[in-house]
């Protein structure tokens, strides 16, 4: 098969921060995104998380999935910069995870995979959520951001006036599928504000 012929792969990894449905969002998308190949991750409380925050069990978010991998498993195929990978994207990402990545610490496959993007020039983002963030928190942002990675925190787009949870999730999946050059129709986008009438009283 012909590397023109193959589908395109994302890594979507799932560590132990808050906001686990991002990246079940972005699986499911995903799976509907013709000529795309997922391969999952998820650390040890990830599946904590997507248990307590979503109420999923391992073989629910596994089938979301075209490929899953034990994040005890150093040796999988994604371990490896010979793995051809369109992106990968971390969501939500834990500080630890973070600052494992920041501090080029693969010592599980998750931040292994994310060790191998940065070394082969490949796009990371990383859906990081804390606050209030201490120093050592901004300073590893700015380490993987010096490192080609993309700080990515899932912020509400207030401005599209959201009318529930779930679009304020989309338009922060949205974000993560435009980074990766991913067509979707999950938010709409800005059209910029009318122009005042001349007019106006506000112009006088």
């Amino acid at each position: 098969m012909s590397s023109a012929s193959l589908p395109r792969r994302i890594i979507v990894a799932i560590s132990g921060a808050s906001g686990a449905v991002y990246g079940v969002r972005l699986l499911q998308v995903l799976q509907g995104t013709p000529g795309v190949e997922s391969h999952l991750v998820v650390s040890e409380t990830g599946w904590r998380t997507l248990q307590y925050e979503l109420a999923m069990e391992r073989a629910g978010v596994q089938a979301l999935a075209h490929q899953v991998h034990d994040a005890r498993n150093v040796g999988a195929a994604i371990a490896s910069g010979s793995f051809q990978c369109a992106g990968m994207v971390v969501a939500p990402c834990s500080m630890r995870t973070l600052a494992a990545v920041a501090h080029g610490l693969a010592d599980n496959l998750l931040t292994r995979a994310a060790d191998v993007m940065l070394k082969e020039r490949r796009r990371l983002v990383l859906m990081v959520r804390e606050t209030p963030l201490h120093l050592g928190h901004l300073r590893n942002m700015v380490s993987v951001t010096e490192m080609g990675a993309i700080v990515c925190p899932p912020l509400p787009a207030f401005y599209l006036r959201p009318a529930s949870v779930a679009e304020i999730v989309d338009h922060g999946v949205a974000r993560v599928l435009d980074l990766l050059d991913i067509p979707h129709h999950l938010a709409p986008r800005w059209e910029g504000l009318a122009a005042p009438a001349l007019d106006s009283p506000d112009l006088l």
